[in-house]
């Protein structure tokens, strides 16, 4: 009887983990379609802001697809148009997007359990930069 109650204790712990889990399974929610080339428009009529699209980057996660808007030379926004459902990633994107505004490049530190959505992140972001000719 000792030994019950430990084992029916672990086993709830064990199955709790196991319930919690969220695999991996590849891409289940994007947010646009796939764009094979970056792209590029002007903002608004007189001002001297310009939305670029990157390439969609296919990982084994899901794809990847960024939006880079610029004011002059400055990256003043990125947003993500396209990203894997998982959450190591949904926790890596503000923190690459972060860096990116603060170093103005695509030269910025892969996320730590984030390394193929990092790297993909790294990849279109810097077609965008390239499209637009920074």
């Amino acid at each position: 009887m000792k030994r019950a109650i430990p084992v029916v204790a672990l086993s709830v712990v064990g199955l709790i983990s196991v319930w919690r889990y969220e695999p991996s399974l590849g891409p289940t929610e994007t947010t646009a379609a796939p764009d094979p080339a970056p792209s590029a428009s002007a903002g608004p009529p007189g001002s001297s802001t310009v939305i670029v699209e990157g390439t969609t980057i296919t990982t084994e996660k899901g794809p990847v697809q960024v939006r880079a808007t610029f004011e002059g030379d400055r990256i003043t926004a990125v947003r993500m148009l396209q990203q894997p459902n998982h959450p190591q990633t949904k926790t890596a994107v503000p923190k690459l997007v972060e860096q990116t505004l603060e170093v103005q490049s695509a030269d910025v530190d892969t996320v730590t359990g984030a390394t193929i959505t990092s790297d993909a992140y790294k990849e279109s972001l810097q077609a965008a930069l390239d499209a637009k000719g920074g």
